[in-house]
């Protein structure tokens, strides 16, 4: 799952993505609301934390142009300010939760899976396609009475390609959607878990095959 963190503090920032990273998710940060703006416009996320006191724009001033704008994205804010004013004002302009600072990492990240669950297109934790089953809360692929675990962005690749099945996704909307915008990461890691995960599809005894489609992308194709 990808989700957009907005926090000005670079050092809680820089935590709280290797939290979420090393948890499975696929993480963007910015660092003022303007920028927050701009990246949920343009992204495709499951799920944004805005913190509240942030240059350019605030986090609540962000959410209520979100809503606004008929965004839904599931918010978490998270801040220092605790009043409850203030945590009033932000569910009532449209927050899903709010989580004031200093907060334990265990509860930041049951709080981002309750937010998620309460996605109105509340996704299943195991999906298929053709023979084979992802289980997302184990990050495996199953087939044939046998399971294979997979990395964190092998995972998230596979699942991208289970849920648009038969769709060519290109390189760019993996790296986009698996890395994120502000990666450095170079383009031939799509390549290098591509091969994995074929390898991984083949040990299964899977009737399902990436398939490259020259100059543009890849597919997920099933041959039942």
């Amino acid at each position: 799952m990808r989700i957009l963190f907005a926090e000005d503090d670079r050092d809680i920032s820089k935590a709280v993505q290797t939290l979420l990273t090393r948890s499975g998710y696929s993480v963007d940060t910015v660092y003022n609301g303007r920028d927050a703006i701009d990246y949920i416009e343009q992204g495709d996320y499951d799920g944004v934390i805005l913190d509240w006191m942030m240059p350019r724009l605030s986090g609540i001033e962000v959410l209520a142009q979100m809503r606004s704008n008929g965004i839904t994205t599931p918010v978490l804010m998270l801040t220092a300010r605790d009043a409850i004013e203030d945590r009033v004002e932000g569910l009532d302009t449209g927050a899903d939760d709010y989580l004031p600072k200093p907060f334990a990492a265990s509860e930041l990240l049951a709080r981002i899976r309750a937010m998620l669950r309460r996605k109105e297109d509340y996704r299943h934790d195991v999906i298929k396609f053709a023979d084979i089953e992802l289980d997302r809360s184990a990050m495996t692929v199953r087939c044939n009475e046998k399971s294979v675990s997979l990395t964190n962005k092998a995972f998230q690749l596979m699942e991208m390609l289970v849920e648009h099945p038969g769709a060519v996704l290109s390189i760019s909307q993996i790296m986009e959607r698996v890395w994120g915008w502000d990666s450095d990461a170079e383009v031939n890691v799509v390549w290098v878990n591509i091969s994995f995960l074929r390898k991984k599809l083949s040990e299964l005894g899977a009737h399902v095959k990436i398939k490259a489609v020259r100059g543009v992308g890849y597919s997920l194709e099933s041959s039942l």
